[in-house]
Formats: structure tokens, C-alpha cells, sequence
């Protein structure tokens, strides 16, 4: 192609693609790597774009388009009425790489290993029989969240539009401190209320408010894994103190024995996760005056007590002491997890910092479903909706604990007493490795979670826990005989081994 004096050759650009589509990012790929290998020079003088063009063949607002982009990116420079040049800022790769060493890739930063093993721990549920939380068939919220969802999306409040409150929606912050005031005896207003992506960004919240770099807290043992590995994420595992639950929940004389000046307290007093007895009078009395004493927080993760099938929920804690307990609620579990919706309740003198907070993570949560839930809530629907899954939850339960009595010995599984939540603990007898039976499950189509993997610093009692979903009778017999199997082939291959 015709050159003006002191223009370079560009080698390898007659390679473009047409049936690739769009040439004009190809020529610029070309251009680039052309620079990176050496072939286009620091300074040096590029063809005009209609010379350009007319050598590759192609529209000469192909080879502008080009140009533009790289010299946006800084590969190229122009100036009105001169040549286009190789960034004259550029540096060589060959006088780049005198001077820098190349240094092989060493291993990830050890924060970054914490955050993998996390990563790994919390896979992907499938939808499948003894799943927590799975919102299929009668369980699943009615076409009244549909229509109120289609109603407030194409006008009003639900449609789109700018950032929000950090602190969430005024709609949905005074419809759930009306509701939990109703249900569950929490003494709260409006601007306590503090609107989360689901119980787990609350427990992230609170650690990273109430807890300093020295500051150490209570865990149930065993815990929910969830606040576990948050606090294993910090590196600093002696934040972490676990404290053993009885038949009577948490046992705060061991707590105080083995942490006296803990800064906060992690617990599930409703229903503790994953055993299911509550934090019995004594122990909550007991609890709340070692916060007293201590200038220590109470975080009390309220995660399922709606679903309580013999008599009324127990009332909350915070109702004890709205000063010193900060409560955690969600809707993902009575409605569906994928909502990822729930609240804080924090005492007044803490609910900018949960604020605070919250900005760095997320900014707000997402707006629509906010005004969704809030006319869901106002309009009587969620009553009615827990009202109805109680009643399928209880049904599925029952069914569950029949086929269980029904294909499974007593001496290899059992049963732990609950009347309350979404999910049954199912022990294990016989050294029976919860684990393998997990593992075998997951293969034949069936959820199970392992119970010794949320004890502390060792492998707990051996135990799976199963979900309550909206599975049918006949989804729940046949993944009951597939479990049995399962426990069975564990039950031969550890009898065989002694």
C-alpha cells in the first residue's frame, strides 16, 4: 500500500475474519497485539486510515473506528491534523522486561484460602427432597405475590428507578415492625429497622459492627455455618469462643468460664440451629445480665419461628431487652430463598452504624421487591401464606417422621424430638459416617446436610438433617428409601472395615 516516508509496515493484519463479524474490533485485537510483541514501536508512524483501509479491503470508517478505541486506551496518540503514532508512553516489551523480573505466581493470600473454603461450603442447593426451604407445590406463595409484583413494577413505588435508603424501604421497615410487634413480641419502631439481604448479610453486619480486631464472641456449639465462617474468615479463630447447648439451649455458665468479656453473644434462642430445643427462661434471664455486666451485645438469629406446629412461637428475646439485643429476621425461608430479604432490628444508638455498614456492602436492597413484600404484608397476604404452609410444613413433617419409622431401625437412626421449623434431625447410630451418607445421597437425589460438621474443632455426634419442603408423599417415600440404602451401604462399608 502506498506509504507517506517514515511510515512502519504492519505485519499480520491481513488475517481479518469477515464471516467473524465486526472488523473494526478485529483490526484493533490486531493492532494491539501487534504492539505487545514488539512489531509496532514506541513513536513510530502508523498508515492513514484511508491508505489502511484500502490495503485490508475494508470501509475506511473500519480503520477509524479502530484507531479511536486504541487511542482511548492509550496504544495510540493523534493530534489534529497529524499522523497517528504508537504511544510514545509505551514502553517496549523488550526494555519492560529488563528491567521487571518475571516472578512466578505464588499462592493465594491465606484470607483468600478462607474465602474459597466458604465458597465451597455453601454450593448450590438443588431442588430435591429433604432440602431446607424448597418453595415447590403448596409451599410456594400464591398469585397474589404475582399480581401485587406485576401492579407495583409498571407504576408506583415498585418501578424503576434511583439508589434507595440504605436503610431500606419506609414502606417495608414500618409493615415488619408492625409485624414482628404482632408476632413476635419484638419492641421496635420504624427506624430500628434496617432492611438485609437475608439473615446471613445480618450476621455479617453485626460481626462487623459490634466486633473490634481484638474483640472476641459466643457461638453455639454446634452453630449454624454461616456464622461460623464468617468469623473463620478473619484468620483470627480465637475470636470465636464455642459455647456447648443443653436441653436448655446455650449454656452461659460454660460461656462466662470460657469467655467472661466476649463482646457479643450469637444465638437461636427460638429454635436453636441445628437441634432445635429453645433457650430455656433461666438461660435467657441468665444471658441478658451477663450482657448487662459485661457492656455485651445479644444477636439473636430469629430464622424460622413462624413454623411452630404445637402451640404458639416462642416470643422473642429482644422483647426482654430491646437495649442490648439485636434481632435478626428473614422472609427467604416462610416465602422462598431466591427473595433474599430480611431485617435487622438494632437499638437506636447502633442503627446509623448497621447503616454505615450496609453502604460499603451493597448500598440498599433491591427496590421493587421492597414495595413488593411491604404490600404483601400490609394487604394480610403474608399471614395468610404462613398460616398455609404451616399447615403443609406440619403435613410434610408428619410424613416424613412415618416413613422414617417406617424403613429405618431405631438402633441405626433416629429421630430428634422438635415441634418447631423447617428441617428434622435424623441421628445416626453405629458409627455411621454422616458425611459418606451425605455424599451418597447427593448421588442418588437426595439433599441431607451433615450435623458433626457444625461442631467445633472436631467431628460432632453423627447425624444428617432433612428440610421440610412442598415435596409430595410418594417424592418423600421413595427419597426415604433411597436415604436408607445410602445409610446402609455406609452401615456395611464401616462394619466392614473393623
Amino acid at each position: 500500500m502506498p506509504r507517506k516516508p517514515g511510515t512502519v509496515e504492519i505485519p499480520s493484519l491481513g488475517m481479518l475474519d469477515r464471516a467473524a463479524g465486526h472488523l473494526g474490533r478485529q483490526l484493533a485485537q490486531a493492532l494491539r497485539d501487534a504492539v505487545r510483541r514488539g512489531d509496532l514501536q514506541p513513536g513510530e508512524v502508523l498508515p492513514s486510515t484511508r491508505a489502511l483501509a484500502a490495503s485490508l479491503r475494508v470501509a475506511r470508517g473500519t480503520v477509524i473506528e479502530a484507531f479511536e478505541q486504541l487511542i482511548a486506551e492509550g496504544f495510540l496518540e493523534s493530534q489534529p491534523r497529524a499522523d497517528t503514532r504508537v504511544a510514545q508512553a509505551l514502553t517496549s516489551p523488550a526494555s519492560a522486561q529488563e528491567r521487571i523480573p518475571t516472578v512466578k505466581a505464588g499462592p493465594i493470600p491465606e484470607r483468600a484460602q478462607l474465602f474459597a473454603q466458604v465458597a465451597r461450603q455453601f454450593p448450590e442447593v438443588p431442588q430435591a427432597p429433604f432440602a431446607v426451604s424448597v418453595p415447590v407445590g403448596p409451599a410456594a406463595p400464591d398469585d397474589a405475590w404475582r399480581r401485587l409484583g406485576n401492579r407495583l413494577r409498571a407504576r408506583g413505588a415498585g418501578a424503576p428507578a434511583g439508589y434507595g435508603d440504605p436503610q431500606g424501604a419506609r414502606a417495608l421497615r414500618e409493615a415488619v415492625a408492625d409485624y414482628v410487634r404482632k408476632s413476635r413480641s419484638v419492641r421496635c419502631e420504624a427506624e430500628q429497622v434496617i432492611i438485609t439481604s437475608g439473615t446471613q448479610q445480618g450476621l455479617f453486619l453485626a460481626c462487623q459492627v459490634l466486633l473490634d480486631d481484638d474483640a472476641s464472641a459466643w457461638v453455639e456449639d454446634p452453630a449454624y455455618r454461616g456464622i461460623t465462617a464468617i468469623l473463620e474468615s478473619t484468620g483470627r479463630p480465637e475470636r470465636m469462643i464455642r459455647v456447648p447447648v443443653d436441653a436448655d439451649g446455650l449454656n452461659v455458665d460454660e460461656g462466662i468460664r470460657l469467655g467472661p468479656h466476649a463482646r457479643a453473644a450469637f444465638v437461636t434462642s427460638s429454635h436453636q440451629y441445628p437441634l432445635g430445643m429453645p433457650l430455656s427462661m433461666a438461660r435467657r434471664e441468665a444471658l441478658l445480665a451477663w450482657a448487662r455486666a459485661n457492656n455485651a451485645w445479644v444477636v439473636e438469629d430469629d430464622y424460622d419461628s413462624e413454623l411452630r406446629y404445637a402451640g404458639h412461637p416462642f416470643p422473642s428475646l429482644q422483647g426482654l431487652d430491646p437495649d442490648r439485643v439485636i434481632y435478626l429476621g428473614t422472609f427467604s425461608k416462610i416465602l422462598f430463598p431466591s427473595l433474599r430479604l430480611g431485617y435487622v432490628i438494632a437499638p437506636p444508638n447502633l442503627v446509623e452504624a448497621f447503616c454505615g455498614a450496609r453502604v460499603l456492602m451493597d448500598r440498599n436492597p433491591p427496590n421493587a421487591d421492597q414495595h413488593v413484600l411491604a404490600a404483601f404484608i400490609a394487604e394480610g397476604h403474608l399471614n395468610r401464606h404462613i398460616r398455609r404452609i404451616r399447615t403443609v410444613y406440619a403435613d410434610r413433617r408428619a410424613c416424613i417422621i412415618n416413613n422414617i419409622e417406617r424403613w429405618l431401625p431405631k438402633d441405626v437412626a433416629w429421630l430428634q424430638p422438635s415441634d418447631q421449623g423447617m428441617h428434622l434431625v435424623l441421628w445416626l447410630g453405629g458409627g455411621i459416617d454422616d458425611f459418606s451418607v451425605a455424599a451418597l445421597a447427593a448421588e442418588s437425589g437426595v439433599v441431607v446436610r451433615a450435623v458433626s460438621s457444625m461442631y467445633a474443632g472436631r467431628r460432632g455426634p453423627m447425624g444428617l438433617i432433612l428440610g421440610l419442603g412442598g415435596f409430595s408423599d410418594d417424592e418423600i417415600e421413595a427419597a426415604t428409601q433411597r436415604l436408607t440404602a445410602c445409610i446402609g451401604t455406609v452401615a456395611k462399608a464401616a462394619s466392614g472395615a473393623r
